[in-house]
């Protein structure tokens, strides 16, 4: 069976869906979601597919692997539910996008409206255990979504990548050298943060690059 998307990674993606190493990782995902309590829910895996069409990607941002406590992950990485308490490294972000572009600190977490405005926000991994973090992480997901960095990189119109720490930085090699702007600095989290995360101004750096090559750039309002 194949996974259906309503949009141009359907085509895109075909081929990765029929390769030996995915096949492997889909029937391991069944036989997890049976025996564990796995983040995020089966249908919501894909939504950084589901929102933001490939056609429509200005800016890539690289997460780790999914929240793994209850409530929190949705398929998007950095994201949490309406409702949900905003998480730390979330909130740092949101401090960094005040200090940015003067934007007022969102009071949810939930960026589907930036996958709207074409910020696609992937994880490395894409599922995990409950409690247990990057759990996940050696399945096989690294290969899909290298892959997918890959596709994404072949693209020609300009676009950004956004790499926030040591696991998304290493992602690099997967970036195919073009007409791309790159964006690495320190993760967003609370251990690091200050070490160079605040004051990287990352969003007006990816709008002017995107507005230099005739792109129109995202708006980074969080509604």
């Amino acid at each position: 069976m194949k996974e259906i998307f309503k949009n141009d990674w359907q085509e895109i993606l075909e081929e990765e869906f029929e390769k030996d190493y995915y096949k492997d990782l889909r029937k391991l995902l069944i036989d997890e979601y049976k025996h564990y309590e796995i983040f995020p829910k089966a249908q919501d895996i894909f939504n950084a597919f589901h929102y933001t069409a490939y056609k429509d990607v200005k800016v890539l941002i690289l997460g780790q692997d999914p929240y793994h406590n209850v409530g929190q992950a949705h398929g998007l990485a950095f994201s949490v539910k309406e409702g949900v308490a905003i998480p730390p490294s979330l909130r740092n972000i949101y401090k960094e996008l005040k200090s940015d572009l003067g934007l007022e600190i969102p009071r949810t977490g939930y960026l589907k409206s930036w996958a709207d405005q074409g910020i696609m926000l992937l994880n490395t991994t894409l599922t995990v255990r409950a409690h247990q973090p990057m759990s996940h992480s050696k399945i096989g997901w690294e290969i899909f979504t290298n892959a997918v960095i890959e596709k994404i990189s072949e693209k020609e119109d300009p676009l950004v990548f956004i790499l926030w720490g040591n696991h998304a930085k290493a992602r690099k090699n997967f970036i195919r050298p073009g007409n791309h702007l790159i964006i690495e600095g320190v993760h967003p989290s609370p251990l690091s943060a200050s070490r160079g995360f605040f004051g990287s101004r990352p969003f007006s750096r990816a709008n002017e690059f995107l507005k230099n090559n005739g792109v129109t750039p995202p708006t980074w309002e969080v509604k």
